[in-house]
């Protein structure tokens, strides 16, 4: 596990096999195909996934308030946001519901400690279904599988993401727990506004490239919120972005694609691969960006 460090290591700039290994990542994180859907969703609805389509959609917290610490997470998100995408990440608390959030293009996410709100999962998606066409059927519950998630659904009236985030209670000060909440923010961030999908790994390898690879843990046995628990999930994958996260996010905001899940992307990104990892080198640089590195896997070149 790496604890945050805050020296700023600066990524050497990318050797002949980058290429290759940089391809092979994204054709895994982003050349998916949708299999399954939501049971009984409203199918005749299109979906459409772009990583490009969050950018400049803002973020509507709601549940709790953010601690300083989530919050120093979510400034510094809309800083890389503003560096790669020209945007930033406009963000405002909306209170308990995500009723008061209003149906721009916005980003909802439920921040809570302890328990996950289930009750108010359901709620969310809910007014979501109704505020979005969504298709969802009415009236159904929704649990947490995780301390941090995000789902995408795709609506008549707009797409509509919502993230459902565990933060420390004011009462946890200890280095395993501010690595824990920032970890799992940060990849629900990551993943929602880029579209990369989890890339699952056999076994764990010698240094990780991607915050979207992960090894697969059966931690369903240990108390959720327990030492253990955070020990465990963080050693699954890396604690925050590596060099090729920033990559693939000047790659999705680049990409003249309609989709970024298509063959398209991909040879975008082989075309334009020596342009883009010198737009990421020059964002890793960024001192105010460190929080959200992971310094053990971002300046790895395999």
């Amino acid at each position: 596990m790496a604890l945050f460090s805050c020296l700023v290591l600066l990524a050497a700039p990318a050797k002949a096999g980058d290429r290759a290994i940089y391809l092979d990542l994204a054709r895994s994180g982003w050349g998916y195909q949708l299999r399954s859907t939501m049971l009984r969703r409203d199918m005749s609805i299109p979906v459409r996934i772009n990583g490009r389509d969050l950018s400049g959609a803002a973020l509507c917290v709601i549940g709790e308030r953010p601690t300083a610490r989530t919050q120093a997470v979510l400034n510094s998100f809309s800083a890389l946001t503003r560096r790669v995408f020209g945007r930033p990440v406009p963000m405002r608390y909306a209170g308990e519901e995500a009723t008061g959030c209003g149906t721009r293009r916005i980003v909802v996410l439920r921040l809570y400690s302890g328990y996950p709100p289930n009750g108010a999962l359901s709620r969310d998606i809910g007014w979501m279904n109704a505020a979005y066409g969504l298709g969802l059927p009415k009236g159904r519950s929704y649990a947490a599988g995780s301390p941090g998630q995000a789902q995408t659904f795709f609506g008549r009236r707009g797409s509509a993401t919502h993230l459902l985030v565990q933060q420390a209670d004011a009462t946890l000060n200890d280095p395993l727990s501010e690595v824990f909440f920032r970890s799992i923010l940060i990849e629900e961030l990551f993943q929602s506004f880029t579209f990369g999908m989890d890339i699952l790994m056999l076994q764990r390898p010698p240094v990780f490239q991607s915050k979207l690879q992960e090894v697969p843990l059966n931690i369903h046995r240990l108390p959720w919120g327990s030492e253990a628990f955070k020990a465990a999930l963080v050693s699954t994958n890396p604690t925050g972005l590596c060099a090729f996260d920033v990559f693939m996010m000047h790659a999705v905001a680049e990409a003249p694609v309609e989709q970024t899940t298509e063959p398209a992307f991909l040879a975008f990104i082989d075309e334009a691969f020596d342009r883009l990892d010198l737009m990421a080198q020059d964002t890793l640089a960024d001192p105010n960006l460190s929080l959200l590195l992971d310094p053990d896997c971002q300046a790895y070149r395999p």
